[in-house]
């Protein structure tokens, strides 16, 4: 006979359970609800700023590239900055998700979805630049290795070509690895949706028939398995080619094997500090504090802490190199950028790469919503600045003094450099709208520290 004590027992652990399962799915798609105030009015603002760099990119096209303030012998300009900017900023998002999936960190749970989300968006934004740079953008075909009768082939010897394998494969993977982790939760968010809507529509295209059961979550978890296995190398070694378009070059302060990891280090840092500035306020705005917690900021604090020393340490790196090298032409480049006319973004890119990331040493800071999304504003600005000195300080301090010059940013580089994050943020902003920017299903397995606590009143209730 079954002990009727037992029985009980377990019928109100399982009530219990369901009670908190709810409410998981009451607040996370709760963030799919019509959009407020806020929301509305950040929106505009970003529409107004995409606007802007619309205008300054159709008054180039009609004009010319002269107007993007091109100085020869720096013919890669902001636009070059900004595609690099962009890059690192994707590569690092889905290779933060799936090696933390793979070696199980449990705090990545609350997070991992705006990481994916951001990769997939950032590597649109990405792509746009080598078509600005091109100038002629209904060109852009010249780039795509396809038989064809043209009199001029496209070269692969070329960066621009290795550009667009990298954010061709990149996007197909990284956009692959974000759907599978959202059927899950389209699902849910379709058995929410009122019978015959659009939303109810959408989310049946999308969910693909889920219902959750158990054969689907057995081909769910492999596969997801497999493309978190397959993004990982895939991810170090796209990021590697976008540094070959420099390191292959004899450029000083480019030619050099320490780039490959100098940028995926850099991209994880990067990637790392835009996680936290896009999570504190969503987390604030949709009141997802039990699910986001001081917990996932002291983790996400120390991973930043990790690659803002292995990236100072590359700069200790390319120091040394230089020194080392013999080289005249590489010594004079890396003088340069701490004394010389650009030496003002270096320093800057030093100070908020190098200096400001030692203040997450201290618990206090790493555990405060406040300074971690500060410190994450000074490190985006760091790494844009860094691929800035990269580029434009050592193009404009080649071999020949009588070529060297001062590159100034235009007003039209200004406003499309904006008008990228305007339509990254824009593609954001829908996207939390429209579909669970948090993982419904891992929540579950892995409940927060207050449901935990919810739970076990609702079983001692019982």
């Amino acid at each position: 006979m079954s002990d009727p004590t037992s029985a009980v027992s377990r019928r109100a652990s399982g009530l219990a359970q369901a009670t908190v399962f709810r409410r998981v799915n009451d607040d996370v798609l709760a963030t799919l609800k019509r959009p407020g105030i806020g929301w509305a009015a950040l929106m505009a603002v970003v529409l107004t700023v995409l606007g802007i760099a619309i205008v300054a990119w159709m008054y180039q096209i009609k004009t010319g590239l002269g107007v993007a303030g091109y100085v020869p012998p720096v013919m890669w300009g902001v636009y070059i900055t900004d595609f690099v900017f962009w890059v690192g900023i994707a590569h690092s998002g889905t290779l933060i998700s799936a090696i933390l999936f793979l070696f199980r960190a449990q705090f990545r749970t609350a997070v991992y979805r705006v990481s994916e989300t951001m990769t997939v968006f950032a590597v649109m934004t990405a792509g746009l630049f080598p078509l600005i740079h091109l100038g002629r953008v209904w060109y852009f075909y010249y780039l795509i290795p396809y038989p064809n009768e043209r009199l001029l082939w496209p070269n692969f010897r070329s960066p621009l070509l290795w550009d667009f394998f990298a954010i061709s494969t990149y996007f197909t993977i990284s956009s692959l690895f974000l759907y599978m982790g959202l059927i899950p939760d389209i699902a849910a968010a379709r058995d929410r949706a009122e019978p015959r809507s659009f939303r109810y529509r959408l989310y049946s295209l999308l969910s693909l028939g889920w219902q959750g059961t158990d054969g689907q979550w057995r081909h769910y978890n492999r596969a997801y398995l497999f493309m978190a296995g397959l993004a990982t190398p895939l991810v170090l070694s796209v990021h590697s080619v976008v540094s070959w378009d420099f390191a292959m070059a004899i450029v000083p302060g480019w030619h050099s094997t320490i780039f490959a990891p100098y940028f995926v280090a850099g991209a994880i840092f990067s990637g790392v500090a835009m996680v936290i500035t896009l999570v504190v306020p969503m987390r604030k705005a949709f009141h997802l504090e039990d699910y986001i917690d001081e917990y996932h900021l002291n983790n996400l604090a120390k991973l930043l802490l990790l690659t803002s020393l292995i990236v100072f340490y590359a700069y200790l790196v390319e120091f040394f190199i230089a020194w080392y090298s013999g080289s005249e032409f590489e010594r004079a480049i890396f003088m340069d950028r701490l004394t010389g006319r650009y030496a003002w973004a270096c320093w800057i890119m030093y100070t908020c790469n190098c200096f400001i990331p030692m203040s997450l040493w201290s618990k206090r800071i790493r555990t405060s919503w406040f300074w971690m999304f500060i410190v994450s504003i000074f490190v985006n600005i760091g790494m844009w600045f860094e691929r800035f000195s990269i580029i434009i300080q050592s193009l404009a301090h080649e071999f020949m003094p009588y070529q060297w010059d001062y590159y100034r940013v235009s007003w039209v580089e200004w406003s499309i450099t904006a008008g990228s994050f305007a339509w990254f943020f824009m593609w954001f902003l829908l996207f939390i709208k429209f579909l669970p920017s948090m993982a419904i299903s891992e929540l579950k397995e892995l409940l927060p520290p207050k449901l935990k606590r919810q739970q076990e009143e609702l079983e001692r209730a019982s």
